[in-house]
């Protein structure tokens, strides 16, 4: 990218619970399958999936997945056979993308994928899961960006009322118009530009598309190039495939709430905080229909519908799960379990939050006898550009102290209103010869006559005005030297912590796109170096009460 951008990839970070994975913390390893960074770790999981997985699953499973490009597709149709894996990594859709980990995720997955090719020997397809389940409207619906001066805007969909209806049953009608609009006169002119917008504008500006489905037609141009496929759970294959372990979870809800909330406590007792609450009574399965998506609860023997209230007899459940798979999804613990039921996945991306999460699920995937992935920790990064390397380095800062320290606080040390103490001495010089110079005048003057003494103080208190404008107008010049830098210092926030928090949880890729085209993103992956030397000590798998 040249001298104009800086690229600082990272391991992910967020939570205790990340950073002491990411260290291979002996604490954490009775809660995954394996340590993220061992080699011998993928191989033992290959193994399990090879057993696992027959001719016929494989087949058909290939058909929920979308691999555009010839690379994808030629590994798509090795893994189809039987001749290779999978790495899968998702997000729930956004506006024009979402934040910029989602990109992130994305690419952590394809560097992951090429590694374990090398380590493996075998085909690995990277498959970006797009959660068109998800029916999280306030999330979905807005992104933010800045505009070439700085300030921060938040682009949104027209509400769509309070139904909660899956981002894949969500059509956009309309809905992006006026962010189109906004993203248009945002983005700087630049010869990417119009690319761009002609792009989105084919995703988002299609009334027919669901939210999912531009989501979806967002990222693939991003990663045209890439051996990057996607699936959408909401593909019938899935929705056939996954029944087994919806009809398990459902018959066996009691006893698997058991096992979360158990692991859970051990997690709890090893001192991390846990992700995901384990309500009492709740299943880990949702039910959608004309009237929205809603979590189903165990109550007196029926089953309930937690916002409509209505109640269904078990046989009229079981009934629908029979006749209508289409209409039940997974929640955020389960959907890992029905994905790896379904594909051959080695190893699953995720951020900090779903490290924290997947570390309560290793007991539910024993219950449902599906092997639990490696689950590798995706990159983080941060793109520093000229401008805010240029403030960086004025006031001897490093781009993490953004994320770490409210901005006030790196005000108050690299920011001074105050005259600088040798100004002040200076000044104080100044005064105090004067005063001393026009004394030693009035002495020697004083024989002469003594009504010299007027003219003469009068002249010295002229110099202590003069003296009291010239400090006035330093201190003016301090002060607006302390405005504008102050004023570069809440820039350089703006876009490497806007509103306090980090960059990538809240910035959208196309405002970098926009100034550096289609280099970025191979830029980003580039400087993903997937280090797999681990020899996975104590790490020997997930560890269940009997």
């Amino acid at each position: 990218m040249g001298v104009s951008l800086e690229i600082r990839v990272r391991p992910a970070s967020g939570n205790r619970l990340i950073d002491d994975y990411v260290r291979e913390a002996p604490a954490l390893a009775p809660f995954f399958f394996g340590s993220p960074f061992d080699p011998d770790a993928y191989r033992r999981k290959a193994d399990e999936v090879r057993r696992r997985f027959d001719a016929d699953h494989l087949a058909a499973m290939a058909q929920a997945i979308r691999a555009p490009g010839d690379e994808a597709a030629s590994r798509l149709d090795a893994v189809a056979r039987g001749d290779g894996f999978l790495v899968t990594t998702g997000q729930q859709p956004g506006l024009f993308g979402g934040p910029l980990y989602t990109v992130y995720k994305a690419l952590t997955a394809v560097a992951l994928a090429r590694r374990l090719e090398a380590v493996l020997e075998t085909t690995v397809l990277p498959v970006f899961w797009i959660a068109s389940d998800d029916h999280d409207w306030e999330e979905a619906n807005h992104v933010h960006l800045l505009d070439p001066g700085n300030t921060l805007h938040r682009l949104a969909l027209a509400d769509r009322g309070d139904a909660r209806v899956s981002m894949g049953r969500t059509p956009l009608d309309g809905a992006s118009e006026s962010a189109l609009d906004e993203l248009g006169q945002i983005l700087p002119p630049s010869d990417f530009k119009g690319p761009i917008m002609e792009r989105l504008q084919a995703a988002w500006g299609d009334g027919d598309a669901t939210v999912a489905g531009a989501f979806a037609r967002t990222l693939e141009p991003l990663f045209e190039g890439l051996p990057l496929a996607y699936v959408d759970p909401q593909h019938p294959v899935v929705r056939r495939r996954g029944a087994p372990v919806i009809r398990r979870e459902l018959e066996r809800a009691e006893a698997h709430e058991g096992a979360l909330a158990a692991q859970t406590r051990r997690l709890e007792a090893a001192g991390y905080q846990t992700q995901v609450p384990i309500l009492p009574g709740a299943s880990n399965v949702f039910y959608e229909d004309d009237r929205g998506r809603e979590r189903l609860l165990r109550e007196d023997g029926d089953w309930v519908l937690r916002a409509s209230k209505r109640r269904l007899t078990p046989a009229e459940l079981e009934r629908l799960v029979a006749e209508s798979p289409e209409r039940f999804s997974a929640n955020v613990v389960l959907r890992p379990v029905l994905e790896s039921a379904v594909f051959p996945t080695l190893a699953y991306v995720g951020g900090p939050g779903e490290v924290r999460y997947l570390a309560q699920t290793g007991c539910l995937f024993r219950s449902h006898d599906v092997g639990m992935p490696l689950v590798f920790p995706r990159f983080g990064a941060t793109l520093i550009e000229g401008k805010v390397r240029k403030v960086l380095d004025k006031f001897g800062l490093e781009a993490e102290a953004f994320a770490a320290r409210p901005i006030h606080e790196l005000v108050a040390e690299a920011v001074r209103n105050d005259v600088p103490e040798g100004v002040q001495e200076a000044v104080g010089r100044l005064r105090q010869s004067l005063q001393e110079g026009y004394q030693e005048v009035f002495d020697a003057a004083r024989d002469i006559d003594p009504t010299l003494k007027g003219p003469i103080f009068n002249a010295r208190n002229e110099g202590f005005k003069a003296i009291s404008e010239v400090e006035k107008k330093i201190r003016h010049h301090v002060k607006l030297r302390g405005e504008t830098e102050l004023e570069q210092l809440e820039k350089a926030a703006a876009n490497l912590a806007p509103g306090g928090k980090p960059q990538e949880r809240v910035l959208n890729v196309h405002q970098y796109l926009a100034r550096y085209g289609g280099e970025l993103l191979p830029a980003i992956l580039e400087r993903m170096e997937v280090r797999l030397a681990s020899d996975g000590a104590g790490w020997s798998g997930v560890e269940c009460e009997p």
